[in-house]
C-alpha cells in the first residue's frame, strides 16, 4: 500500500511540475490558447481537481470511503461537468485533449463507484487511472 502512495505522490508532483513550466524553449508541450476568462476558469477547475484528489486521499487514509466516492463524482466524474462550460471550451481544445479530460472524468466516476465496494487497494488502482490522465494531459498541453 505504501508503494501506491509513493505513486500517487509522485504523479501529483509531476503534474504540479509541468503545470507550471514557464514558456521557455525547452516546453515542448503544445500550447492551448483560449480567452482569458476561459483560461482562468480552467486553471481553477484544475486547481479544484487537485484538490478533490487530495481530499480523496484523505477520506481513503480515514477509510471513509463513501466521502472519497462522493468526492470523486461531484468534483470530478461524470456528473461534475457543466454542459455549457463544456461547450464553450471545447472549440479551443484539440481533440487529443478533450479525449484526454473525458477519459479522467469518466475514470473518476469509476473510482467512485469501486470506492463503494470497499476495497482500498483496488479504488487506489482505479484512482490512479484518474491522475494517469492528468498527468498525460499535463505532459502534453499547456495553456496560453
Amino acid at each position: 500500500m505504501n508503494q501506491i502512495y509513493r505513486n500517487l505522490t509522485a504523479a501529483l508532483l509531476l503534474i504540479g511540475l509541468y503545470g507550471t513550466a514557464g514558456a521557455d524553449e525547452q516546453d515542448a508541450r503544445q500550447q492551448i490558447s483560449m480567452p482569458d476568462m476561459m483560461k482562468k476558469h480552467m486553471l481553477a477547475q484544475m486547481r479544484d481537481h487537485l484538490l478533490a484528489l487530495h481530499e480523496i486521499q484523505v477520506a481513503m487514509a480515514r477509510g471513509d470511503m463513501d466521502k472519497a466516492s462522493d468526492i470523486a463524482e461531484t468534483r470530478l466524474g461524470v456528473s461534475s461537468m457543466p454542459a455549457q462550460m463544456q461547450q464553450q471550451m471545447a472549440p479551443y481544445m484539440p481533440q487529443a485533449m478533450r479525449m484526454i479530460g473525458m477519459e479522467m472524468h469518466k475514470s473518476a466516476s469509476r473510482f467512485a463507484r469501486t470506492a463503494t465496494e470497499g476495497d482500498t487497494l483496488r479504488a487506489l488502482d482505479s484512482l490512479s487511472t484518474v491522475t494517469q490522465q492528468c498527468v498525460a494531459c499535463h505532459a502534453a498541453y499547456r495553456v496560453n
